[in-house]
Formats: structure tokens, sequence, C-alpha cells
């Protein structure tokens, strides 16, 4: 068996991408995609039509300006996230835009409207999950969605207070990201890590650890891996969102492969329990100087990309 067939029987594989052929290529149970993997496969030609059709959909409608490109927007995410679930059986997840990533009240209002848009396409809420930043504001505004049978993924997730304070608020999923945290530490140390000291493995298996041991519901998701071997070390994790490269390089691997993560260690391990508010969570989070630099960093990166997207969409308007 390949790596990626032994992978599957221990975890959930995501595939990391927006390219649909990679889909269909490794077969995931779910993908996820972001205003940077939108933006690269709207300037290719084969996806070209999503976004005319986005474009021809809205335009010469009631909407003009800032409101119909703000609209043909949502429309190529939720066409190319329509795209997606023809191919994958489980879910995808549609991210809400970075520049929101403060706004509660705004990430709620796009977030239903994305969710609308699934819904008038026929598709169920249950095959969608929505990305929102795991900033304060983000969290307590997917807390609310969550009530509302919204789904969520909180990504750019860097730090066990941010991961506690998803769980405490009943989210459905975490992506924190592990290729992220090594390079903060590598940029930060000047060291190399080998994929069991890669501090990456290490946050996401102890937020595994601390949500399997205090008995929450909210699923683990690695994500942003920089090799095969954080991914090995992560195998056994609830899911795992993982690039067509590096799918490539498991599905060419026959090598053994052992899940490192399970229910019963994280159980017999002794850990604290956290309790956290907002003013908590800030400090605790202001304390962690590589998680307050890489979501800051990972929101303007995004917000940057959708930016590109929206001069994208101007220029077919």
């Amino acid at each position: 068996m390949t790596q990626l067939d032994q992978l599957k029987q221990h975890t959930v594989v995501v595939a990391d991408t927006g390219d649909f052929e990679s889909m269909k290529a490794y077969k995931p149970q779910d993908a996820t995609t972001n205003p940077s993997l939108i933006l690269a496969a709207a300037q290719k030609p084969e996806y070209r039509s999503l976004v005319d059709k986005a474009v021809a959909d809205l335009k010469g409608g009631s909407l003009s300006g800032a409101g119909l490109v703000d609209a043909v927007m949502d429309r190529i995410l939720v066409n190319f996230g329509q795209e997606i679930l023809k191919i994958v059986p489980g879910r995808v997840s549609t991210e809400v835009d970075a520049r929101l990533s403060f706004d509660r009240d705004g990430t709620l209002a796009k977030a239903r409207q994305i969710i609308a848009l699934y819904e008038g396409a026929g598709t169920s809420r249950d095959r969608i999950l929505i990305k929102i930043a795991s900033t304060w504001e983000g969290i307590k505004a997917a807390e609310v969605l969550e009530k509302e049978g919204i789904h969520c993924n909180l990504t750019l997730l860097f730090s066990l207070a941010q991961a506690v304070a998803c769980a405490e608020g009943g989210i459905k999923l975490i992506s924190p990201f592990v290729g992220r945290i090594l390079d903060w530490y590598k940029k930060s140390t000047g060291k190399d890590y080998t994929a069991v000291e890669d501090p990456g493995v290490q946050s996401v298996t102890a937020i595994y650890n601390y949500y399997k041991q205090f008995g929450y519901g909210t699923e683990v998701m690695g994500a942003s891996f920089r090799n095969k071997g954080e991914i090995v070390e992560l195998a056994g994790c609830d899911l795992l969102t993982i690039s067509p490269a590096l799918l490539g390089e498991l599905q060419a691997s026959t090598d053994a492969l052992v899940p490192k993560l399970n229910v019963a260690d994280a159980k017999a391990a002794k850990l604290e329990r956290l309790t956290l508010d907002e003013k908590a969570f800030r400090w605790m989070l202001n304390e962690d100087a590589m998680a307050t630099e890489k979501t800051a960093e990972g929101i303007r990166k995004f917000g940057e990309d959708i930016v590109k997207l929206e001069k994208l969409v101007q220029a077919a308007l």
C-alpha cells in the first residue's frame, strides 16, 4: 500500500488546492480553498469559465460599483465550491473575506450570504464549512453560526489559546498551520528541525491531545505542510489538508506509516484545563510572539490576494 492509502486508514485526507484535476487524481474526502488558491486557479484558462459565469449572471442587474464586485466575488467562490463538490464526497471549505477578520457582524453577514448562495444552487449547508480567521471576533462569529447550523473551519490558527477558544465555542473544525509555525521558528532560531522536533507538529499534537482528553467534539485538521515528514508525524489526526505536491509524494512511497496520534495516549496525558475569557485569550495570544505574528501575516496575505481577485473581477466587468 502507498503511504497515502495507509494514511487514509487513520486520518481523513483533504485536498488543499483549487485544482480540480489534482482532486480527481488523489481522491480526498474533503477539499479546502483559500483566497490565494482561488486567485491562482481563477487566472488559469481552464477555470476562467467560472469567473465569466459569475460576471455574466450578475452584470446588467440591479447591482453596480463595489456592491456588484462583491457579489461577483461571492459567486466565484461558490462556483468553485460547487465544482469541487462534484468531485469530493464530503465537504468544501469556503473562506470569508480576510478583511472582515476583526468584524464579527461583517463576518456573520458574509457567511450567511455564502450559505444562501450554496443553498440557492441546491447544495446543503452540511457540505459547506465557512472558513474564518481565528481572531477573537472570528471565533465569536463562528460560535453564532454553529448555532444556526452553519458549520465553520477556523483557519490561521497557531496556538493553544485559539484552539481552546474554538472548542469552547462549539466550532466544527479548526485548521492549525503546521508549516508556517516551522517557518517562524527556523527564521527565529536559525535551526533546522527533524519531523519529530518540528514546532508545528508539536503544536498540533498538543491541541489534539487537549481536545481528546477533555472530550471536545471540534475536529482537528492539520494544515500548511512544508514536507512529508510533518504529515507522517501527524498520522492519526482527525483530518489533514495536504497540497497536491505532498499528496504525490505520499502516493509515490510504500514506506510503512504508523499513526502517531490516538485517543488513548491523549487521554493518558497529564494536561491542565484552560479557562479563557476575552481578556485571557488576548493576553495568552499576545504572549505567543509566533502566533501573534503569523496570524497577522496570514490575514494580510489573504487580504492582499482578495484585492488582486477584485481587480481581476473589475477587469472582467
